[in-house]
């Protein structure tokens, strides 16, 4: 079937005749490869030399940790990446391209002046107006253009390089530019830095002179309102206020511990001399020296009594009394302890009054604090005024000392530096002989290889049959001449199978001697001995031997497909259901029936794309439908080819006949399509070996009713029928 292998699809490259048309034009592919190399040499032998020449900047910070104004505290690079990249943009800037074409005076080179030297086809350009006169343009754009198209400069990736590349027809001007270049970009980078430098120290003076009368100012508003708020500093930086009610409670503290513990101890002794306990546990009462002497007295009296009572009884006068002075002694040392509870409830009571003189100049410490606390705040913010504007006075003069001193020294060195000069190229870049020359001989010969390719393929000379379509060799039978009359009165079969040896392989078969008429009339007469009939006698046939399908085969390609248009349409005339499937590559059978080659057919159908509703059409000029190629990918719709015979009789059911135009097709490819009451057709044009070696090879396959019809004296239709639609 043509729409699973087109008549194109019958040939194959033979890559050995492709190839060995390389091997016989190898003369001609190798002069013109030579001769495409020696204009290449001779062009680089006339080319103009241009050398090129770079020099390469660092971007790096020039300044020591003993010489850099900022913070020496780090040593990183000034420029980051953006920065570098400006860089870039400066050296190619206009102004410094403008000093070295002052320096170098490239306005009186000719290659930096178009106009100087014109040849005669930009002349011609200028005159017809097809190119602008470089004379019009000002000298010195001329030159920046020209400087331009002959610079590069660049940042070498990763880095903080930065390349200087020129290029010149003259060797020292293409070595001398760079440099001049790179040192105009670190004149201007330090002349920039020193007028930035005078900027500053311009700018600062009148500041630090302003600043010094701001601080001036500051400083005296400071001291006059220390002065009128009566804001006397003691110790420690605090007003004196604030240091006496410090002072005043921590005194007030003291003199309340002292009344208490004065409270405490007379309670104590209050309690022992009402109880009458011994006073000797009360250590206040101890540590009187009248007490401690009536004491002693009172241990000698003790004493003496007991001495005595050793001779004496206790009736005796003296023995009496010295107990009498012993009682004495103990009312003296009671009296006494009351004299020392008097003595520290006095020292409690004043205390207390103590504590109530310093708990009143506390309170009056205390409002005079605030007052004096109001008014420090104020104090404090005079202070930070002039100590800001003195901390920034000595900032801007130590800056401005620092430019200053840097100005007069005239040290400002730039952030960059030259570590490769430019040196003078001893050869030229451009032109490159070798590869020049190499370049064009490979390239020609493989345009020259590809070209004899293409040439002989599109001759058809590398093309050859493919395997399926390999026909075997008919032996032609002589016949005779009056055999050419006969007319559908039977089938004969004149083809007969090819010959074997005597050692039983296959030979090649071969062709009787005959004469050469004979041998020309040969393939007529065996065609028509096959049964050769009308478009009106197929359909009558097909209608009277009830079948459900017919499939025909073309092998003389699309225009032998008219032959199942024009049997679709007689059968539809006479009243049938019929319905033609087009199952060519081109699309021959459907084109004459739609006029377009553009509707859903059975492609969409069998990848699935479309529904039988969407590919049935009705044909123009008659009443049959017709269902065409389709517009999916025919390889995607023939993996899905088993579904051919589904297909196929869904519609036998829903038609009377559905026939099906197969191009030039063999056995195989139209077995799955073959059904019950299905008929095999073979269109037929002009009686061609073709024919017959597609009707041989369906009758080898099984197929021996092959009915042959031809489509000649029936046309097909030029416009519709009236009174129809038409798309």
């Amino acid at each position: 079937m043509s729409d699973i292998r087109s008549t194109a699809g019958d040939l194959d490259v033979d890559l050995g005749k492709l190839f060995a048309s390389l091997a016989r034009n190898w003369l001609r592919i190798l002069v013109v490869a030579l001769v495409v190399a020696a204009l290449a040499f001779m062009f680089a032998s006339m080319a103009e030399r241009h050398y090129r020449a770079e020099t390469r900047l660092l971007i790096e910070t020039r300044e020591s940790i003993f010489t850099r104004p900022a913070p020496a505290d780090s040593d990183r690079p000034i420029l980051d990446e953006e920065g570098v990249a400006s860089q870039v943009e400066v050296i190619g800037s206009t102004d410094i391209l403008k000093k070295v074409a002052s320096q170098l005076d490239l306005a009186k080179l000719p290659e930096f002046d178009p106009s100087a030297e014109m040849s005669t086809i930009s002349r011609f350009l200028v005159m017809t107006g097809l190119k602008a006169d470089p004379s019009e343009i000002p000298a010195e754009e001329r030159v920046l253009k020209a400087f331009r198209e002959k610079l590069n400069v660049y940042r070498v990736d990763r880095s903080r390089v930065i390349v200087i590349e020129f290029s010149s027809t003259d060797p020292k001007l293409a070595a001398a530019v760079p440099n001049a270049m790179a040192d105009t970009y670190l004149a201007a980078s330090r002349e920039a830095k020193l007028a930035s430098n005078l900027d500053a120290t311009d700018w600062l003076e009148p500041e630090i002179a302003d600043l010094d009368k701001r601080v001036k100012d500051a400083e005296a508003r400071v001291a006059d309102f220390r002065s009128q708020s009566d804001l006397l500093i003691g110790q420690n930086n605090a007003v004196l206020a604030t240091q006496q009610l410090a002072e005043l409670s921590s005194e007030l503290s003291r003199v309340r511990a002292g009344r208490a513990s004065s409270e405490a101890t007379a309670e104590s002794m209050r309690k022992v001399l009402q109880q009458g306990g011994s006073i000797d546990a009360l250590p206040e009462v101890l540590s009187s020296p009248l007490i401690q002497r009536l004491r002693e007295r009172q241990v000698q009296l003790k004493a003496d009594i007991a001495d005595l009572s050793t001779t004496l009884l206790g009736n005796h006068p003296r023995i009496r009394a010295l107990n009498s002075q012993l009682a004495d002694l103990d009312v003296q040392i009671r009296r006494e302890a009351q004299n020392v509870l008097r003595s520290v409830e006095t020292q409690a009571k004043t205390a207390q009054l103590r504590e109530t003189q310093i708990t009143a100049e506390l309170n009056r410490l205390k409002a005079e604090s605030a007052r004096a606390g109001e008014q420090e705040v104020e104090l404090r913010a005079l202070e930070r005024e002039a100590a800001a504007q003195r901390h920034l006075l000595e900032t801007y003069m130590t800056r401005y000392r620092e430019a200053a001193s840097r100005q007069d020294r005239n040290y400002l060195p730039p952030d960059a530096r030259v570590f490769s000069r430019a040196v003078v190229p001893s050869e030229p870049y451009f032109p490159k002989m070798v590869p020049i020359v190499g370049a064009a001989f490979v390239a020609s010969l493989l345009l020259m290889a590809v070209g004899t390719l293409l040439r002989e393929l599109f001759s058809g000379r590398a093309m050859r049959p493919a395997p399926g379509a390999r026909f075997e060799p008919v032996v032609q039978v002589a016949m005779p001449l009056a055999a050419q009359t006969a007319q559908d009165d039977e089938m004969a079969d004149t083809i007969s199978e090819p010959g074997t040896g005597g050692s039983g392989t296959e030979t090649e078969p071969t062709v009787e001697a005959v004469p050469l008429s004979l041998v020309a009339s040969a393939a007529k007469v065996t065609v028509h001995t096959l049964g050769e009939i009308g478009v009106e006698h197929a359909a009558e046939k097909l209608i009277a031997s009830g079948a459900s399908r017919a499939i025909f085969v073309s092998p003389e390609g699309d225009e032998a497909a008219a032959t199942a248009v024009l049997v679709a349409r007689a059968v539809a005339d006479s009243g049938l259901r019929v319905l033609l499937m087009d199952l060519t590559a081109s699309g021959a059978a459907s084109k004459p029936m739609l006029d377009s080659s553009r509707y859903p057919g059975i492609t969409n159908l069998l990848t699935a794309q479309a529904q039988f509703t969407d590919v049935i059409h009705t044909d123009y000029y008659s009443e049959c439908h017709i269902m065409p190629v389709g517009t999916a990918d025919p390889a995607r719709a023939m993996r899905a080819a088993d579904r051919l015979p589904i297909i196929l009789e869904s519609l036998a059911r829903a038609y009377d006949i559905v026939v099906v135009e197969c191009g030039p097709s063999d056995a195989d490819d139209i077995r799955r399509l073959v059904g019950e009451a299905t008929e095999v057709l073979l269109s037929l044009l002009e009686p061609e070996d073709e024919v017959v070696a597609a009707a041989e090879n369906l009758r080898a396959g099984g197929y021996h009713d092959v009915i042959l019809v031809t489509p000649i004296g029936s046309d097909l239709p030029t416009r519709p029928v009236p009174g129809r639609s038409v798309a």
